[in-house]
């Protein structure tokens, strides 16, 4: 039984882990494709050392001492031998160290603490309660982290982190302005992601997968930032935030509005986002009332329901999973236009004004065209009964 336990600790982890980090980061159309791409270049690469080691041999003679490789040639060696082999897909390696080998066992978690003022202290907790990540930790978590940031002053133009290179930091934006641009594959031109407020935070894919940064980003004003090392955020953070994402994953992968959302952003979403229970009959909004709240429904069917000042009450609108409502009060600024109702029992997502106006950004065009089509029907709807009337 041993020797079985041995031979997966140093023989299969080493090939599985980041394998299924890999799986994870570029979620592939053809999973099995990419299986056999991705196993095929680690077979490319364990040839290139050898062949690399033969041709330094050649170059410098039979029985050379010095047969040490540069990272610099085995790189090139390895690019030579992938761009001859394998055209289609091309698996970014570079995983952390963190997710193979002996790496794994965990270690005892020692807290670090990073001495600071009462009024650092306290800016540091505003600005984690803000930002998404943190929402869930209790209050001993959250004074560990506080305990463990540190300030970072930053420059317009310097890079805080560069695709592709390891990540050991979290960040998080306490002053100033920052974008995030991401390089889709080799030779692409640079796409803008978005821009980085104070509040957010950025840089935590690459501690959560043990995987290289997915992105670059670049001060575009004088910052201040939050740094948080891997280890706290490991022992502190990873869990909570890592089984919040995977809850709720597959539900927003799966609503159309948010089908054109980049996976970096739908990652926002899954941490943003607020579970809400709602028994079959409970009002969930209210024609009239201040609207703070965008609403997903994650499970069960509502409906919503407008008073009309001659006709009454009339249904307007049936929603489904998938659905989402409470859009119009926070992109018209108005109060809310209908009342909507839980016609079974429900569970709705929410996200607040504010993380509704930073994520949902992109799609303002989508949900206001939606909103005037919906504004039309009530409309019509409107017309009608007074014609019958």
């Amino acid at each position: 039984m041993e020797h079985h336990k041995e031979f997966l600790k140093n023989k299969v982890n080493p090939i599985l882990q980041p394998l299924i980090v890999q799986l994870m980061m570029n979620k592939p159309k053809d999973p099995m494709d990419f299986l056999l791409s991705y196993l095929e270049q680690l077979q490319i690469q364990g040839a290139g050392k050898k062949n690399l080691k033969l041709n330094q041999k050649e170059k410098k003679g039979a029985g050379s001492a010095d047969e040490n490789i540069t990272d610099e040639e085995e790189d090139a060696f390895q690019e030579e031998l992938v761009q001859k082999k394998m055209k289609s897909h091309s698996p970014r390696r570079g995983v952390s160290a963190e997710a193979s080998g002996d790496w794994n066992s965990k270690k005892e978690f020692v807290p670090k603490v990073v001495p600071k003022s009462e009024e650092q202290a306290k800016k540091i907790r505003k600005r984690l309660l803000e930002c998404f990540l943190f929402m869930a930790l209790d209050e001993a978590d959250l004074k560990i982290v506080v305990n463990a940031m540190e300030e970072v002053n930053i420059k317009t133009g310097d890079i805080v982190i560069k695709q592709g290179d390891p990540g050991d930091n979290l960040y998080v934006v306490e002053a100033g302005t920052l974008t995030c641009v991401r390089v889709p594959t080799k030779g692409a031109q640079p796409k803008l992601l978005k821009e980085y407020q104070p509040g957010e935070a950025f840089g935590e894919l690459a501690l959560l997968y043990n995987a290289p940064r997915a992105a670059t980003i670049t001060a575009k004003t004088d910052c201040t930032l939050w740094s948080l090392d891997r280890s706290t955020f490991t022992n502190i953070v990873k869990d909570a935030a890592m089984h919040k994402r995977k809850k709720y994953e597959e539900f927003l992968k799966n609503v159309k509005i948010l089908s054109t959302v980049e996976s970096y952003e739908l990652m926002r979403i899954m941490d943003a986002v607020k579970p809400m229970n709602f028994k079959a009959g409970m009002e969930i909004i209210t024609q009239g009332e201040e609207g703070n709240l965008f609403f997903l429904l994650e499970s069960g069917e509502a409906y919503a329901v407008k008073k009309f000042e001659k006709e009454g009450e009339k249904t307007v609108m049936e929603y489904s999973r998938g659905s989402y409502f409470g859009e119009l009060a926070l992109l018209l600024n108005e109060k809310r236009a209908v009342s909507v109702f839980a016609k079974t029992d429900c569970v709705c997502l929410t996200l607040d004004r504010h993380c509704f106006k930073r994520l949902l950004g992109p799609l303002d065009d989508i949900l206001k065209r939606n909103a005037k089509l919906y504004v039309q029907f009530q409309k019509n709807l409107s017309e009608n009964n007074a014609t019958q009337s």
